[in-house]
């Protein structure tokens, strides 16, 4: 059946549209992008085409244009030194890539060859720019049995991830409400712990905010693109050794306590769901390349590695966060973006927080606390730590 880019668009956004009627009807327990990501596993297998995505209008093009914008627009949420205050986050979101590496080069290498780990661990530590290296690795090794493994665990690794990560910040989001309503805001996790409540529209800008008439989505997007193109131009300078979407992410909120952006960028240009949509599509459009065969083959020691690798990341993010001050469930949520990254963790942490606060200023203070270190965790791992440990793993094919 040939499907027209209308239906095609149609089609891509009732899957988007199934998974969020589930996830509200379940309170977040069942979180949307794990019932979306079933769904386009399932077109795919039946009757979707496989470049339903493409169709739709949400191809390399559209995608590379969104995540810089939408990195940049995260910045315009933050504050710089909140951002930097995240350190906790960071360091147990690494640990966290210790722990899966721990066990799966230790108790996997009992269990499965030398290639099928070293193939397989890096796309579990992060996300799909790990699983190409790899996956490309391999075949240039004329290892082409197994190139397809990478990219399996980097789609499977996520069905994991997603439900035990909701099912976690809704216990550590339950235990703040209960906090808040009882004695009010926490002094030491609004200073620490947050970023998107600080000084507020109070900030002093050295950049004078434009008339409200010239505040329009083109001169909003014009500038955010300009400060993603030098998030670019800059990563070039560091021959890529700085992530441009890292980048992307600190130059916004530099931009935004100058002045040169709004805060809320997108959200005032009216875009930012429309952004969001599209890039959920694009990645949930890399299981095509799975055929049901391929995964069945592959899927023993796929589910083994993961069980592994999730157990060592529970273990060390908990005694990592411990010492930090973090509940287990809030350590192990942030070791867990290592599975998903962005846009997930943005999308998983805010329906939690709605589902569970009762009032607007209850899920004001959740996504204040909760979103800030799921996106650092998510940044440092999937961005940063998982393209590391991949280009070291490849010398060891």
């Amino acid at each position: 059946m040939v499907f027209t880019s209308v239906e095609c668009f149609l089609i891509v956004m009732a899957f988007l549209l199934i998974g969020e009627v589930v996830s509200e009807k379940t309170k977040a327990y069942v979180p949307s992008v794990f019932i979306s990501a079933v769904l386009f596993l399932i077109g795919f297998w039946t009757f979707a085409p496989k470049d339903i995505v493409v169709r739709a209008s949400f191809g390399k093009e559209f995608i590379q244009i969104t995540m810089s914008l939408l990195l940049v627009h995260l910045g315009t949420l933050m504050s710089l030194r909140k951002l930097i205050a995240q350190w906790k986050a960071v360091v147990v979101a690494v640990c966290g890539i210790c722990g899966i590496m721990a066990l799966t080069m230790s108790v996997g290498l009992l269990l499965f060859d030398w290639h099928t780990v070293i193939a397989a661990t890096p796309p579990l530590t992060g996300g799909i720019v790990a699983a190409l290296l790899m996956s490309e690795g391999l075949k240039a090794k004329g290892i082409t049995t197994l190139a397809v493994l990478p990219i399996a665990m980097f789609i499977t690794h996520s069905f994991f991830g997603y439900p035990i990560t909701s099912w976690c910040l809704k216990k550590e989001g339950k235990r703040i409400v209960k906090g808040f309503r009882e004695s009010g805001p926490d002094p030491k996790v609004i200073k620490e712990g947050s970023m998107f409540q600080d000084e507020g529209n109070s900030r002093k800008k050295l950049i004078p905010a434009l008339p409200e008439a010239y505040q329009t989505a083109p001169m909003i997007l014009f500038k955010v693109i300009l400060v993603s193109m030098l998030a670019g131009w800059l990563s070039k300078l560091t021959g890529g050794a700085v992530n441009q979407y890292v980048i992307c992410l600190i130059l916004g909120v530099v931009f935004c306590e100058l002045g040169f952006l709004e805060e809320q960028s997108l959200v005032k240009a009216g875009v930012f769901n429309w952004l969001i949509a599209g890039l959920l599509a694009y990645v949930f459009s890399q299981l095509s390349s799975v055929t049901p065969s391929q995964l069945l083959g592959i899927i023993g020691p796929i589910i083994v590695l993961i069980i592994l690798g999730i157990l060592g990341m529970f273990i060390m993010s908990m005694l990592v966060g411990r010492h930090l001050g973090f509940s287990k469930e809030m350590a192990f949520a942030c070791a867990l973006t290592a599975l998903f990254g962005f846009p997930a963790d943005y999308v998983i942490t805010t329906e939690v927080c709605k589902s569970i606060g009762t009032t607007e200023e209850e899920k004001n203070y959740l996504i204040d606390i909760l979103l800030p270190r799921m996106l650092v965790g998510g940044f440092m791992t999937v961005s940063i730590a998982s393209v590391i440990i991949a280009s070291i793993f490849l010398k060891l094919l």
